[in-house]
C-alpha cells in the first residue's frame, strides 16, 4: 500500500495505461514517402491519357455533328481491348515447350503492363493440334487508362515499324462495331528486343465497343489516327 501511494504521489501511471500509450505512438507513425515517389504518382494521375483527353474533348463532339447523336448516352464508347496469342500449335505431346510459354506470357506483360491468363482447350481439333483440356492460347484484357495508353502506343509507335506496312484493315468490323486486327510478330511494339526472344509470334487484338455500329467505330479510330488502309488509286 506504501509503494501504491508513493506512485500515485510523484504522478506516475500504472504500467497497463504506459503500454497502452506507446503502442498507440507507435501506431500514430506514419512511413517515409521519398518526395520523388510522392511527386510521380501525383504526376501520372494529374496527366490523363492523350486519346482519352483527345475523345471526350474533339471527337465525341464531331462523332454527334455528323451522326446526329443527342444524347451523349448514345454514343459509341471503347470498352476494353482483348489481346490473345495461340500457343496450342507449339504443343509437344501434352505440354507447351516452356520457351515459348514464357516468351509469350513476357511479351504480353511487357506490352500492356498486365498478367495475362492462360486458357485451355474445349474440344479438341487434329488439323490445328488442340487437344481438350490443354494450354492453347494467352489472353489479356485491358480497360480504362492502360487501354488508352496501349492504344496510343499500338497507332503511333507500332504500326510504322510494321515492314512493307500499307494501313490496316478496314472491313474487320462486325454488327456491334467492335474491330478486330492481327500483328505478325511481337517486334513491332519498342517494349521487345527480338534479341532476347526465343521465338517470333503474332497476335490477335479486339477493341471491344458499346453503342456502336461499323461506321461509328470507324470514325471513331478513324479520328484517333488509327491508319487505315486507303484504296488504291489507278
Amino acid at each position: 500500500m506504501a509503494k501504491e501511494d508513493n506512485k500515485k504521489a510523484q504522478g506516475g501511471k500504472p504500467e497497463g495505461q504506459r503500454g497502452q500509450r506507446v503502442s498507440k505512438e507507435s501506431t500514430s507513425k506514419k512511413p517515409k514517402v521519398d518526395a520523388a515517389t510522392e511527386e510521380a504518382a501525383s504526376a501520372g494521375a494529374k496527366a490523363p491519357p492523350r486519346l482519352k483527353v483527345l475523345f471526350d474533348e474533339q471527337i465525341r463532339g464531331k462523332v454527334a455533328e455528323k451522326f446526329g447523336l443527342s444524347n451523349p448516352m448514345a454514343h459509341p464508347r471503347l470498352d476494353k481491348i482483348v489481346l490473345n496469342v495461340n500457343m496450342g500449335r507449339h504443343l509437344e505431346g501434352a505440354k507447351i515447350p516452356p520457351q515459348v510459354k514464357g516468351t509469350v506470357l513476357e511479351t504480353l506483360v511487357k506490352v500492356t503492363g498486365q498478367r495475362p491468363v492462360v486458357l485451355k482447350a474445349k474440344k479438341s481439333v487434329s488439323n490445328f493440334k488442340v487437344r481438350e483440356g490443354l494450354d492453347t492460347a494467352a489472353m489479356v484484357t485491358i480497360r480504362r487508362e492502360r487501354m488508352w495508353h496501349f492504344l496510343d502506343r499500338l497507332i503511333n509507335l507500332a504500326t510504322p515499324r510494321i515492314k512493307d506496312f500499307r494501313g490496316v484493315g478496314d472491313k474487320n468490323f462486325d454488327k456491334q462495331g467492335n474491330y478486330a486486327m492481327g500483328l505478325t510478330e511481337q517486334g513491332v511494339f519498342p517494349e521487345i528486343n527480338m534479341a532476347d526472344a526465343q521465338f517470333t509470334h503474332g497476335m490477335n487484338i479486339n477493341f471491344v465497343f458499346r453503342n456502336s455500329s461499323p461506321e461509328l467505330s470507324r470514325f471513331v479510330l478513324e479520328q484517333m489516327g488509327m491508319p487505315f488502309a486507303k484504296p488504291d488509286q489507278k
